[in-house]
């Protein structure tokens, strides 16, 4: 009833999903939690926060621009114009990310929390950890990559982490140490800047802090595309997998099979005298 790989009584679980011979796809009576319309809002949330990093991480291009107009107008305020317009910038994505944060932790818990109610499901570490990780200093180095592939694995009916979990972190870390270094290395740049440029020598310096700026931020980047993107589709893989299995279930408080969107669901109990499963091969 889970993946639907025959099995074989030679063995006492699929060898595909882990789903002990004879077991629902879900345990009945185990509460879970719908998955759907708070996996679309994450991936969007995501999108939106990938998206919003651009103007910022590409914002030297734009700064050379207006650092070369206020040299030939030698006007100072056109700088003082840049630094408020990336502080925008950096504000707008700040709150996309932190609101993309937000989903994701609530996903990932129920997500993992569904775990529980599916037979075979192996996971590792406890669900107060899908919020916890993100939030403890170290550990959120780790923890949340690890809550992410037990949730991959055992919702995707995979032995092995899938390597989109790698790729994702990989690309994570790399945006999210990347940037601070990076923002802290251009403070330092910039606070040995002449805060008000008069000569033209002065006003190239501008204009050289954000070319040498632009090539290292193409690296935090690139990076924030990748994590978006490959969590994006993440999300949706295992949203889609869980829901398909919890559809396999019997809605509370509906005497239809038709299951209603983002409705709580309990496995159906076997009827008295009926066996939980029939001998011999059995699709899973």
């Amino acid at each position: 009833m889970t993946c639907g790989d025959a099995t074989s009584p030679a063995f006492n679980e699929c060898r595909r999903c882990n789903t002990p011979l004879g077991q629902p796809a879900v345990t009945p009576g185990v509460p879970t939690h719908p998955l759907r319309r708070l996996g679309t809002a994450a991936a969007v949330a995501v999108g939106a926060a990938s998206l919003l990093y651009l103007p910022s991480g590409l914002f030297p291009v734009f700064g050379v621009q207006l650092a070369r107009a206020a040299a030939e107008r030698g006007d100072r305020d056109l700088l003082l114009g840049a630094v408020a317009a990336e502080v925008l910038l950096t504000l707008l994505h700040l709150s996309a990310i932190l609101t993309a944060a937000v989903l994701l932790i609530i996903w990932t818990w129920r997500a993992r929390r569904n775990l529980e109610a599916f037979p075979g499901a192996l996971p590792t570490l406890n669900s107060g950890w899908a919020i916890a990780g993100w939030l403890v200093p170290f550990a959120n180095f780790v923890v949340p990559a690890r809550v992410i592939a037990n949730v991959a694995r055992d919702s995707l009916w995979r032995r092995a982490t899938p390597a989109l979990v790698g790729l994702w972190w990989a690309a994570w870390l790399t945006f999210s140490v990347g940037d601070r270094i990076l923002l802290r290395l251009e403070n330092q740049r910039y606070d040995r800047l002449t805060p008000w440029p008069r000569s033209d020598t002065e006003f190239a310096t501008y204009i050289r802090y954000y070319q040498d700026s632009l090539g290292p931020r193409l690296i935090p980047t690139v990076a924030c595309l990748v994590a978006g993107a490959s969590l994006i589709v993440l999300i949706r893989r295992i949203t889609a997998a869980q829901e398909d299995r919890l559809a396999k279930t019997t809605p509370i408080g509906t005497g239809h099979g038709g299951l209603a969107p983002d409705a709580p669901y309990a496995a159906p109990r076997s009827a008295p005298g009926h066996p939980a499963s029939p001998a011999g091969s059995m699709p899973t």
